[in-house]
């Protein structure tokens, strides 16, 4: 894998590091398992139960199904351990997968180049992911600007 020297994060066409996280259910979701059957967009976020991270799942949530099609799948990874996500999924009906990156804290956020170790989460950051196993976009916020979830629906399915 090649990436950006400045920030470690992975650029367009370098394979994307491929992980197993636990999702709110307690269940393994790794990114290869994707492979060869659809694209994923990984949706890094700050932390559960905050107001623009609430505000975002809560908005794909609503549009859920232009996300998670045959040819496409949503994975929204913060550093929240899977009791937490388990709330917020409940508490604000998320019903696609939380995965946590809790232990070892920050790994994925990490090996992606998003890990804000001061404040022990990932940045607000987004990476495309196609069938190959390749990253094709990415998009990169700040903590308290909340994504355009149109641009990103404009890209996944261009992808797909």
């Amino acid at each position: 894998m090649t990436s950006s020297a400045l920030t470690g994060r992975p650029d367009v066409g370098d394979l994307a590091p491929d992980f197993t996280l636990r999702d709110q259910f307690g269940q393994d979701v790794s990114l290869s398992a994707y492979r060869g059957r659809k694209s994923v967009l990984l949706f890094f976020y700050p932390f559960a139960f905050s107001g623009v991270c609430t505000g975002e799942l809560g908005g794909v949530r609503e549009r859920l199904d232009e996300f998670l099609t045959f040819d496409s799948e949503l994975l929204a990874i913060s550093c929240d351990p899977t009791y937490s996500l388990r709330a917020f999924a409940d508490q604000d009906s998320l019903n696609f997968p939380l995965l946590s990156d809790y232990w070892p804290h920050g790994a994925v956020s990490s090996a992606y180049g998003v890990f804000n170790e001061v404040k022990g989460s990932p940045e607000r950051s987004s990476f495309l992911v196609d069938t190959e196993g390749v990253v094709r976009w990415a998009k990169h916020n700040a903590r308290h600007e909340a994504r355009d979830l149109y641009e990103h629906l404009a890209q996944l399915r261009a992808l797909t």
